[in-house]
This record gives structure tokens, C-alpha cells and sequence, in this order.
């Protein structure tokens, strides 16, 4: 099996990204590449086979592919995005993704962003934001029963993203921003919470045993080694001021070949 990341490099239109709990500040986009380049490199050097799409020019957000596609094992889901704004992003990926998965479609009037959706094994846990709605989660637990997958809304609050909130990071573990979401649905997980003084730390990606996570949050990369974890940094500053997290840009998903 390989462990494969489909990216997408970051559009020079990235000041105009949608914002919606953070002040705009302004972005070094040729600083963003960079840093971008060196996530994807990140990734390779952890024996991940990087897909990267171009640019879209005319859409800002488009570098944060997760939020445009869920891959799973047996199919790929592609929603209706909640902000329409970033709709159009699904066309190339689309094209791109089924080359490894069949499609499948959910539809209006449900909305919901990949960002939005936990996945630990078979159980899928799904955020209910401004941008996902209960309609769309719905749907996608219809579209994914029959795989036996388990589909569970949470409650979360003052942040745009369920991963911005928490994230899975291995041996049945989450770590967590409590003050962000509803933690009972998570009751059979060990918790780990994020230091106070980073608030926005629980965006993690695990890749092949390895936690990675922006070095903007020290004391959370220091937790989590005291904890028997190995982790990663990676520069995303830049990024950042456009509420990204270390998952939003990239889509991860195994083949045989």
C-alpha cells in the first residue's frame, strides 16, 4: 500500500481567501509558496507520494484541498461547499481523484466542507459549523453505510473547522481545544488538550506514526513528544492568517499501487 497527498500549490489571489473568525491580515504570497513547497516536502520525506495540482489563479482558497473532497477507502465524496465562493474548486480535483476512487456527489441544500469531517477507523465524526449543515451529513452517512462506516455530528463553537478543534493522531488518541466543541461524542478516545496559550493547536496531521503540527505551537509539540509522540514541524505562517491548519492542504488516501 502506498500512502499517497493530492495538493494543490497556492493561488497568487490568496489575500482575498474567505475569513470568518480571523482579522484579515496581510499575506506574503510568494512567502506562502514557499512554505507551501516545503509542506509538500515535509510530506515526501515522509515516503508520501505527492500529487500536486497547479495553481487556480481566480480561486483564493483552493490551496486548502481538503475542505473541497472526502477520500475514503471505498470512494471519494464530493460536496457542495458552504461557502459558494469556493465551489468551482471541486472541478479539478474531481478529475484528478477519480483516477484512485469512484465518485460520488452530495447535493443542495445540504453544504459541507471536508474540514468539517474526523475520521478514526470506521467511525466518521462530522462538525456541525456555518459551513456544514445537518442535511449534508445526512447524505453522507447514506452514501457511507453501506461501506459500514458510522457517521456522528458534533456540536462545536466559535471556530470555522471540527479539525480546527481536534484532530486524530494515532493509537486512539485526539487531541483537543475542549473550549471549542462538545467532547462527550468522543468518550471511548483518550484526549489530549492543547495548551491554553494555543489555542489553535489542535489541527494535526498524522502521517506514517509522525504528528504534524505548524512550529508556531512549541508547547503543544512539547506535550505531545513528553507523551511518546513523534513529531514534526512545519512553517505555515503565512498560510495561517488564512485560517489553515496542517490538514487542510492536502488530501491523504492509500493505494495498492
Amino acid at each position: 500500500m502506498h500512502l499517497n497527498a493530492i495538493t494543490r500549490a497556492v493561488s497568487p489571489r490568496i489575500n482575498q481567501c474567505e475569513l470568518s473568525f480571523h482579522t484579515r491580515q496581510p499575506i506574503d504570497a510568494i512567502k506562502a509558496m514557499a512554505q507551501h513547497k516545503e509542506y509538500e516536502a515535509g510530506l515526501t520525506r515522509l515516503g508520501v507520494r505527492v500529487h500536486s495540482l497547479p495553481a487556480e489563479p481566480d480561486l483564493p482558497d483552493s490551496v486548502f484541498v481538503e475542505d473541497a473532497a472526502l477520500v475514503f477507502d471505498e470512494l471519494a465524496v464530493l460536496p457542495v461547499m458552504g461557502a459558494a465562493s469556493r465551489r468551482p474548486e471541486i472541478k479539478s480535483l474531481a478529475e484528478t481523484i477519480a483516477r484512485y476512487r469512484p465518485i460520488k456527489f452530495l447535493v443542495e441544500p445540504g453544504t459541507l466542507d471536508g474540514g468539517d469531517v474526523l475520521r478514526a477507523g470506521k467511525r466518521i465524526f462530522v462538525g456541525l459549523t456555518k459551513r456544514t449543515t445537518v442535511e449534508a451529513i445526512d447524505q453522507l452517512r447514506n452514501l457511507l453505510r453501506p461501506h459500514n462506516y458510522t457517521v456522528e455530528p458534533v456540536e462545536i463553537r466559535n471556530v470555522l473547522h471540527l479539525k480546527s478543534a481536534c484532530s486524530h493522531i494515532g493509537n486512539n488518541t485526539l487531541l483537543v481545544n475542549r473550549t471549542l466543541l462538545n467532547a462527550d461524542a468522543f468518550g471511548e478516545f483518550e484526549l489530549i488538550d492543547v495548551p491554553t496559550e494555543e489555542p489553535a493547536a489542535a489541527n494535526a496531521l498524522m502521517i506514517n506514526d509522525v504528528v504534524i503540527i505548524p512550529a508556531s505551537f512549541p508547547k503543544t509539540c512539547a506535550l505531545l513528544r513528553n507523551r511518546g509522540f513523534v513529531v514534526q514541524t512545519v512553517d505555515l505562517s503565512e498560510l495561517q492568517k488564512a485560517e489553515a491548519g496542517v490538514t487542510c492542504c492536502s488530501l491523504i488516501f492509500r493505494t495498492v499501487n
